[in-house]
């Protein structure tokens, strides 16, 4: 199989990529920076991943989503499924630096010009191709000063739900996954703007956040990682246009 996958050099994707590489797919990684991605390639070379390429590319940009989704796939020869990861976090608030634009831009247009792009490359089949996007906890319920993640993330859902319409019967399986508090550097920023906010320490803002999870942690990127893998797998066929919730029971649907 080959994947490619966006924000591919750190956290959750560059988890994603190792769980492929592992799984022995061929890799398209994409980013904005090409020095994460090449370390990323490289430990997915060493986890057994046969082929792997690289490609810098902003996902707000649709002619630049098109033109890295289109050459990535020629590129490996075939595309079989498409994993879109790239995002960006934090909170934002009414004013002139209000960050509403570029937070919906990149979490929610982003996504659908991947989602476009990977459905004019897909291999023509007869093999199920998959499409997983991921949103967020937040895409669930909202937060205060967080308008704009909340916003994209719930958009995905909506997205994926409607996409999943669009091409089920063409053999692709559309998908998202929602995870919680996962532990990544976007999550510690997270935490340390409550720690900020409250004017507390980081470990006492962590603790009042697992207060929240009720097995009392955070996920790692390698168990997001594995229900991607699921997805992908023969055993979920038929799960179509779903949100899989990763948030160790902070919130239950």
């Amino acid at each position: 199989m080959t994947v490619i996958i966006t924000g591919a050099g750190t956290g959750i994707g560059q988890a994603i990529a190792l769980r492929m590489a592992a799984d022995g797919h061929s890799l398209g990684l994409l980013g904005r920076r090409i020095e994460p991605l090449e370390a990323t390639a490289a430990m997915a070379r060493d986890a057994g991943a046969p082929v792997v390429h690289t490609a810098s590319c902003d996902i707000r940009q649709q002619t630049q989503v098109d033109e890295a989704v289109d050459r990535m796939a020629s590129t490996l020869g075939g595309l079989h499924a498409f994993i879109a990861n790239s995002g960006i976090g934090g909170a934002n608030e009414d004013g002139p630096t209000d960050r509403f634009d570029d937070l919906v831009q990149t979490n929610l247009m982003g996504t659908y010009y991947c989602c476009r792009a990977a459905i004019r490359n897909f291999d023509s089949g007869p093999s199920l191709r998959h499409i997983v996007a991921v949103s967020s906890i937040l895409g669930r319920f909202g937060v205060p000063g967080y308008t704009g993640y909340c916003a994209s993330k719930t958009g995905i859902l909506g997205l994926i739900r409607a996409l999943a319409l669009e091409v089920a019967a063409d053999g692709i399986q559309v998908n998202a996954i929602c995870p919680g508090w996962v532990d990544t550097a976007m999550a510690r920023e997270g935490i340390d703007g409550m720690a900020a906010g409250m004017n507390i320490s980081h470990d006492e803002a962590h603790s009042i956040a697992m207060q929240q999870v009720p097995v009392g942690r955070m996920s790692q990127p390698a168990d997001v990682a594995g229900v991607v893998a699921w997805l992908l797998s023969p055993d979920a066929r038929g799960v179509v246009g779903q949100g899989i919730d990763i948030n160790g029971g902070a919130w239950m649907g």
